[in-house]
């Protein structure tokens, strides 16, 4: 049997070239057969003692071939097979062409269309893989539209071999339509675009079979999915001789009148993973909706705006409900010139995109700067629209960090963390249950914590991502995603947090 695996225990992702830069080196090797044994072996667990024949409907290029190459082994498996080839014979690869050969003389038939009144046990999308350069249209998409309605008519699972068709690899974008599949058998290596944006609504379940290749071996990893092992290292017990001050002092400047419990969630949030001290500016205290201080978390200690930035800090977090008053941006100003690790977010970053002189300012820091937008602050960033950003996640989160020299985070379906370098991951963590209002304050206080306690940079905003999505998953798991708030994930965060220090998770 082929070896197929999870996919986030295969931390290693490509886009389409590096991929093909692989398949090039392993030219010598049968990667289509192999492909075709592990669609076929993933297969009949997926039909299990399910009735009805298998429908495949096999495309113009290698990925029909890999279509071709499962549909060989099911068939000689005794599988009633009916493949569908959208293509034309004398056009396909080398490779696709003799797979179709061998299914053909093993006694398999190929039909032009779907037949009718049938019930289908599993249907196999193999018409396009990683290199689908156009949007569908025609015939190509009136098939991902039938397999798109058979799947839930018949209530049967959708089997997508390498990335779902009509989906790009790459960005997660979808081209025109896309086959949204129940299991998706990714080859060789993982996509970012299987994890991004589109990518995990029409992968469902995501399995990686490697074909018996090392892809690190032969091309070092462009990216990685996140798992703890990005920051191991720092997941460290304290020493028993320690005190608040061997843990760092955490600033959040924020809490404009009518947003300050957005300071809150992010001070709440700080303290709870652990910052010895954590200190709130809050960007008018004068007004009357200004609190003296936090009834539910009283260790916070509150400050001025500019009292803030005058307070020995060891991190600083800027945005949660700071408002875009002009007023902010002089104090954004005296921020960027602190020596101290600056996460920037919310309206920290909607004053950012406003002012050149503060862009010019971030981009020239020697202290790291942290980003953290959702895709509309992106697209502000980056004087775009937010399609255009979800249209390449990766591609606008690495403008981002080019441009203004930092680490950025780039909050969604798969959130992207790129470093000034370049380098890049994709988190697998949380739930759509974290699309309420606060989420990314308590993230802004998991990040500023870490950094305060001396985490650096790329640890930091990886850890604190992870883990907001974690625990997330972990409280959506007891009470359900529906109605999630972002007070609700601290303590789970604090505690998860403590169990991945001491294994007890």
């Amino acid at each position: 049997l082929a070896r197929i695996h999870s996919m986030t225990s295969a931390t290693a992702l490509y886009r389409s070239a590096g991929l093909r830069h692989i398949e090039s080196a392993a030219a010598d090797q049968p990667l289509m057969q192999r492909a075709g044994l592990a669609a076929a072996d993933l297969a009949c667990t997926l039909v299990n003692d399910r009735q009805g024949p298998l429908l495949i409907l096999a495309g113009p290029g290698n990925n029909g071939g890999d279509g071709f190459e499962a549909g060989m082994h099911l068939h000689q498996r005794h599988f009633d097979v009916q493949l569908v080839f959208a293509g034309d014979p004398g056009k396909l690869p080398a490779d696709a062409a003799a797979a179709r050969q061998r299914f053909l003389t093993a006694g398999g038939r190929e039909l032009a269309a779907i037949p009718e009144a049938m019930r289908w046990g599993l249907i196999i999308d193999a018409l396009f893989g990683i290199g689908l350069q156009r949007d569908l249209d025609g015939h190509y998409a009136e098939l991902v539209a039938s397999a798109n309605a058979l799947a839930v008519h018949h209530h049967c699972p959708l089997l997508a071999l390498d990335c779902p068709s009509g989906l790009d690899a790459d960005t997660g974008a979808v081209r025109g339509s896309a086959v949204r599949a129940t299991n998706t058998l990714s080859f060789i290596a993982g996509k970012p675009g299987l994890l991004t944006a589109e990518g995990p609504d029409h992968c469902g379940k995501l399995q990686l079979a490697s074909l018996e290749l090392d892809a690190p071996q032969l091309l070092p990893p462009e990216g990685e999915i996140v798992s703890r092992h990005c920051f191991s290292d720092w997941l460290q017990a304290r020493r028993r001789n320690s005190h608040k001050g061997s843990n760092g002092n955490a600033g959040i400047l924020g809490g404009a009148p009518g947003m300050v419990g957005a300071a809150f969630l992010a001070g709440r949030a700080a303290l709870q993973l652990g910052a010895g001290r954590v200190y709130l500016g809050l960007a008018d205290p004068q007004s009357l909706q200004s609190p003296a201080f936090d009834a539910a978390q009283p260790e916070l200690m509150l400050r001025t705006a500019n009292g803030l930035l005058d307070t020995s800090l060891s991190a600083l977090a800027c945005g949660p409900g700071l408002g875009t008053d002009p007023a902010r941006m002089a104090l954004l100003d005296q921020a960027m010139v602190l020596d101290i690790p600056l996460l920037l977010d919310a309206d920290a970053l909607n004053l950012l995109a406003m002012e050149g002189n503060l862009q010019v300012a971030l981009a020239s820091r020697n202290a790291p700067s942290l980003l953290t937008p959702h895709p509309a602050e992106a697209a502000r960033l980056l004087d775009t629209d937010v399609f255009a950003i979800q249209a390449d996640r990766m591609g606008a989160a690495l403008e981002i960090a080019r441009a203004f020299n930092a680490y950025v985070a780039l909050k969604g379906c798969g959130t992207v963390i790129v470093t000034p370098e370049g380098r890049w991951r994709i988190n697998t963590s949380g739930n759509p249950g974290m699309g309420s209002a606060g989420m990314g304050d308590v993230l802004t206080g998991l990040i500023v914590a870490l950094l305060a306690q001396g985490w650096p940079a790329a640890a930091a905003i990886t850890a604190g991502v992870h883990l907001d999505g974690a625990a997330a998953d972990r409280l959506a798991a007891s009470v359900g995603e529906i109605g999630l708030t972002a007070g609700e994930t601290i303590p789970e965060a604090r505690l998860l947090f403590n169990q991945w220090i001491t294994g007890n998770d």
